[in-house]
């Protein structure tokens, strides 16, 4: 073994005896709630597909057609050969569908965040950031010009003090997710905003786990809240259900991203046939609301039969919702045996949550029949009592 390689299994055997160590599984089949990984069926209770549309036949057709016509790759970035009238109709799409002036495809959401975060700010200006903010606004805020302050998760109080003590600096931006990704907690937008009015600061929004699945028209957090934030990112791999990511806000703020975003200057554009897919997933969101009426009853069952249980559940209505277990060691083993069950949900450790809180973090979607959902709650009481993380039962 070389040196290199020696140094990097050492860091790696630490991981090992953290018990943080992280294997790739495979999947051998379409997204759906049963899918074919490591070539066993299990019901997968961990997928961001929330609205079941990444398996939709309305979506593949739609990129079939758009496949035939404009090839497989894009080809370049959207300033050389990479803008397509494809490109072009779903950033109008978005646009509408978040009641936004204009918006901008991205290949991913974390290329979004990254172009927004540093691109905005100047030197002397702040960013104060949520506590449970997503790594890649954690990212973006680090490789900014502009300091950062944390304000407690959710915390309206934490946040105004921390706009009080920053009063020095140029430019304030509230920076937050919508839907935090592993606590399935929404963000109190109605009185950020306000906060942001008294104090004269900007408000950016990351929005990836609400569109789709929050507010009347599943357009997320600021029709769940009838706000207008300054700036609202999002991702299509979620309840989209395809690929790529997105800033929507003023013309202004699309024509400098533009010029300035170097995650959009230098980024190769997504292909044609994945706009077309979210051109229409678009259409579907907005729509049909019983989707997500029926998503929203899953997540009340079961939060309510876990809760019952005994199991500490953290998370608003959202389909995220986290299970803590405690220790690593202890995730993975209840993870484990969710395995031998048929049902797929892996532990989430540390870094990704503190320490002391590791999790099984459920996601439900509409797909989720009842036969399913009982199946998951039986496994949790049988692993969760031979475990001891819940009191035996009696009958």
């Amino acid at each position: 073994m070389s040196s290199f390689d020696s140094w990097l299994s050492k860091r790696i055997d630490k991981t090992k005896k953290a018990g943080l160590y992280r294997t790739l599984r495979t999947m051998y089949s379409a997204p759906h709630s049963e899918m074919e990984i490591d070539w066993q069926r299990q019901t997968v209770f961990s997928s961001n597909n929330y609205l079941g549309l990444a398996g939709d036949e309305q979506l593949i057709y739609a990129a079939e057609a758009i496949l035939h016509e404009f090839g497989v790759g894009s080809s370049g970035s959207r300033l050389t050969t990479g803008n397509t009238i494809w490109h072009k109709n779903l950033e109008k799409r978005i646009a509408s569908f978040k009641q936004m002036e204009a918006a901008l495809l991205f290949s991913n959401g974390y290329l979004a965040n990254l172009a927004v975060l540093t691109s905005l700010p100047e030197q002397g200006d702040v960013f104060i950031s949520d506590q449970l903010n997503h790594a890649s606004i954690i990212d973006g805020c680090r490789l900014s010009k502009a300091d950062t302050v944390v304000y407690r998760h959710i915390d309206i109080h934490d946040l105004e003090e921390k706009l009080k003590e920053t009063k020095c600096y140029r430019r304030r931006f509230i920076v937050t997710d919508g839907v935090f990704s592993m606590d399935g907690t929404i963000a109190p937008l109605d009185k950020i905003m306000r906060l942001a009015n008294d104090y004269h600061a900007y408000v950016i929004v990351d929005d990836a786990h609400a569109t789709g699945v929050l507010g009347r028209n599943g357009r997320g957090t600021n029709e769940y809240f009838g706000v207008n934030p300054d700036v609202v990112i999002g991702t299509l791999s979620k309840a989209v259900g395809t690929e790529g990511g997105f800033v929507s806000g003023t013309k202004v703020l699309v024509d400098f991203l533009i010029n300035h975003a170097r995650p959009f200057i230098f980024q190769t554009s997504i292909p044609p046939s994945s706009c077309a897919a979210s051109y229409v997933a678009l259409e579907l969101i907005e729509r049909g609301s019983e989707k997500r009426k029926q998503l929203l009853s899953n997540v009340k069952y079961i939060k309510n039969k876990l809760e019952n249980l005994g199991f500490t559940v953290k998370g608003d209505e959202t389909p995220i919702i986290p299970v803590i277990i405690g220790e690593p060691d202890a995730s993975v083993t209840f993870s484990k045996r969710l395995q031998e069950k048929g049902i797929y949900a892996p532990a989430i450790r540390p870094p990704t949550v503190p320490h002391g809180e590791s999790r099984i973090r459920l996601t439900v979607t509409t797909e989720h029949s009842s036969t399913q959902i009982d199946h998951l709650l039986d496994s949790f009481k049988v692993i969760g009592e031979e475990l001891k993380i819940i009191q035996v039962v009696k009958s």
